[in-house]
């Protein structure tokens, strides 16, 4: 499993809302369906730990090691 937590940058609250994928390079290539961050900022995608980027409303703002939990601030 692999929860992305999304955050402003301007104050570090969480995103409520906001829609997130992920897009796995190397051997698991392809993306994930879309999750919806919930009221902590939290998305959470029943994939396995790989390489790869979060894109969040469309828009890449991570790249590197997708496991456990990552930390995006938007």
């Amino acid at each position: 499993m692999v929860t992305v937590k999304v955050c402003y940058a301007s104050d570090g609250k969480p995103a409520k809302g906001k829609r997130v994928t992920l897009g796995f390079s190397g051997l698991t290539r392809g993306m994930s369906g879309p999750e919806y961050t919930n009221s902590s900022g939290e998305a959470h995608f029943n994939a396995d730990s790989g390489s790869g980027e979060v894109y969040v409303g469309g828009k890449s703002v991570y790249k590197g090691r997708l496991a456990g939990r990552v930390v995006v601030y938007i």
